[in-house]
């Protein structure tokens, strides 16, 4: 036993998360991931409201106030609606789709996939694409569908599609997992796939960490003189250029400004 928390995360895509969360609460769940009931559904979690609801009638105390979550929906209720005039939510992540179980997409990777399609104008090869992601799947030794390995499955399915011709284009980041940068794959990828994917590289059979260098020392020099502590130096680390200006901005709002020093000498009046 543990006196960790258990918080249950799932979306509402295949129109099954409602059915998951009571059989998690009934197994003693302590949180679950819900949204507020105007971004609530499809590849989103299920509705806050309607779960606290629920879960209420059927005996369990929770500690959201009904009300409160009442006022917040209404709020973002236009908001939602502004987004869906101006093509800034797709409706199609809003739908049920029970094919994503047997295609294995989780809702994050749908939106992004939807988001793609539709900035390449290919909204129509959404269908092939969807096909296409368990087939890479297990040409990759079947990857855990979670991020980042996800993002990377779906974009290489997309590229499949749209090039009419499977791995003409690989992302490096396939290729990396393909070289073991990412881990052993749960499955051994078939020699064929993986030198179609890198040729005659070898492929890392040891933890990938251990081949990294130190990169402490490293972001310690780089976010001086603005870290104060352990927390600055990873935000550096994580972001170095976004984390230098948010630390720099924090001690001086004009840190990156140039300073010119100039020569000022007064000529000598006369009456």
């Amino acid at each position: 036993m543990t006196d960790l928390s258990l918080d249950i995360h799932t979306h509402a895509t295949a129109g099954m998360a409602e059915m998951t969360y009571l059989k998690a609460v009934e197994a003693g769940a302590d949180i679950i991931d819900t949204a507020i009931s105007p971004f609530a559904g499809g590849t989103s979690q299920p509705a806050t409201e309607s779960t606290l609801v629920a879960l209420s009638d059927l005996g369990y105390t929770t500690t959201v106030d009904q009300e409160k979550t009442a006022a917040i929906a209404d709020y973002f209720g236009p908001i939602r609606d502004r987004f869906r005039k101006s093509g800034g939510l797709n409706p199609r992540v809003k739908d049920v789709q029970p094919k994503s179980l047997l295609y294995q997409v989780p809702g994050g990777m749908l939106s992004n996939l939807l988001v793609q399609l539709k900035n390449q104008g290919n909204q129509d090869k959404y269908q092939a694409v969807l096909e296409e992601v368990p087939r890479v799947r297990a040409d990759l030794g079947y990857p855990p569908l979670v991020t980042p390995l996800s993002q990377m499955v779906g974009t290489q399915a997309l590229m499949n599609v749209l090039t009419h011709q499977r791995y003409k284009m690989i992302p490096n980041e396939i290729k990396d997992y393909v070289r073991g940068k990412y881990g052993r794959p749960p499955v051994p990828i078939a020699p064929e796939m993986q030198h179609k994917i890198i040729g005659d590289e070898k492929v890392i059979t040891t933890r990938p960490a251990d081949l990294l260098q130190p990169g402490l020392p490293a972001f310690k020099t780089g976010a001086q003189p603005y870290a104060h502590s352990l927390e600055d130096v990873l935000t550096y680390g994580l972001f170095p250029e976004v984390g230098r200006d948010f630390l720099g901005r924090r001690e001086d709002k004009f840190y990156d400004v140039p300073v010119e020093k100039v020569s000022v000498s007064l000529a000598p009046t006369t009456d």
